[in-house]
């Protein structure tokens, strides 16, 4: 069954999930990079095309991920359609959280396309908005402001076995 990554973007999603991935002898799925090696770039497909646009694509890749046995980070906002949000009810589900303070110099000179004007201020918006949904969907939660990424898997194995 798979081990899916959810939460804000800055949350360690790609770095836990390549570790938790090596851990498990299991495949790794990060579905912004499958949307950027079929797509382009994502700010290119927000400038290009639109917010609407680019989440169509990415619930089509997400749902695709999803039939995989792997590890699987999604993007932080893959969690607003419903049809995710009714696929991953019956998968093991893990929500990275990070504070503020702490995801502010993992963001720092990035191009991500929901904060590039708003800077923290966005972000932190952004992450009030899909908190309860990310809440509702984890089957464990941990934050990683302060955790280092061999202990999160070591979290993570210990609740779902590894087993991806």
């Amino acid at each position: 069954m798979p081990i899916v990554l959810i939460g804000p973007m800055g949350s360690g999603k790609s770095r836990v999930g390549h570790r938790l991935a090596a851990s498990a002898g299991a495949p790794f799925i990060d579905t912004d990079q499958r949307i950027v090696e079929r797509y382009g770039p994502i700010e290119e497909i927000f400038e290009r095309e639109g917010e609407e646009y680019f989440r169509i694509i990415e619930r089509e890749v997400v749902a695709e991920a999803l039939h995989e046995e792997a590890v699987i980070s999604l993007g932080g906002g893959a969690v607003l359609h419903p049809d995710t949000r009714a696929d991953l009810a019956d998968l093991q589900v893990v929500w990275l959280r990070v504070s503020p303070e702490a995801v502010a110099p993992r963001l720092a000179g990035g191009n991500r396309p929901l904060i590039a004007e708003g800077g923290i201020g966005a972000w932190t918006a952004i992450l009030e908005q899909r908190e309860p949904i990310y809440a509702e969907l984890a089957d464990l939660d941990i934050d990683t402001s302060r955790r280092s990424v061999a202990r999160i898997v070591d979290d993570i194995t210990g609740r779902f076995g590894g087993a991806a």
